[in-house]
């Protein structure tokens, strides 16, 4: 059964992406302010049908440690419910992401116009400057960031490389860096076609000290992440047993 609804989700999410991607372009003339909660769009569609055929719901945690005012977000990546979270949590969230995905059709235009952040992560020094330069802007405007620094999607219970993009940001655009961990990969994973029903966890954790060493700083957050993201997956193993580390489709 779970296959099915999974099925039915998958229909949907296909369809209403594409659905978005071939028709947002008509919002372009609009303000960016007004093209982004167009974008917003997205999550607010697919997050109910998530809840009420798959069973899939969520819990924040940690909303005490974000202060008032433009933070940047370190988040573990493990799924793409996590690419939609941020922009339902506030449209006017900028996304660092990695410039292949300019190869969706429309995906350049619509980033250009709600400005999030585009980087050539072949362009080692240069990428960096500019990453700087676009995200001093950004928060200058009151609007956070998002970055997963580790680059993309990990399977629960694995780690990939953690990227020093963030380190620079920490160092150079002096904004509050909050990291966040999650559990999102065991019912929604990487290239996953079941759906797994549940409470998935997102904890904002304590933002990071400042003044620290780039290594100090790339220790310490990826500790903190990874630490508190094993305590969610084992919470949601105890209290999920139908969901498994290392899911095999059947």
């Amino acid at each position: 059964m779970q296959r099915v609804i999974s099925g039915i989700f998958n229909f949907i999410f296909i369809g209403w992406t594409a659905l978005l991607l071939f028709t947002l372009w008509v919002l372009l003339p609009l303000s960016r302010r007004m093209f982004r909660r167009g974008i917003s769009l997205w999550p607010k569609l697919l997050f109910p049908v998530l809840e009420h055929l798959v069973g899939l719901t969520f819990e924040l945690r940690g909303q005490e440690n974000v202060p008032e005012g433009p933070v940047i977000y370190a988040v573990k990546h493990q799924s793409t419910w996590e690419t939609m979270f941020f922009l339902w949590q506030n449209p006017e969230n900028a996304y660092i992401m990695k410039k292949e995905l300019n190869r969706i059709p429309f995906w350049k235009w619509y980033m250009a116009k709600s400005q999030h952040v585009v980087i050539n992560r072949s362009g080692a020094a240069s990428t960096m400057r500019q990453m700087v330069s676009d995200s001093e802007h950004i928060l200058a405007e009151g609007r956070s960031i998002v970055i997963f620094p580790e680059g993309t999607r990990s399977e629960p219970g694995k780690t990939n490389i953690y990227h020093p993009g963030i380190a620079a940001l920490y160092r150079r655009v002096g904004a509050t860096v909050i990291p966040v961990a999650l559990n999102t990969g065991l019912f929604w994973g990487r290239r996953q076609f079941l759906k797994h029903p549940g409470k998935m966890i997102i904890q904002f954790l304590p933002a990071m000290p400042i003044d620290l060493d780039r290594k100090q700083f790339m220790s310490q957050l990826e500790s903190a992440i990874e630490y508190t993201t094993r305590d969610l997956e084992q919470e949601a193993l105890r209290d999920h047993p139908h969901l498994h580390l290392n899911p095999v489709e059947n």
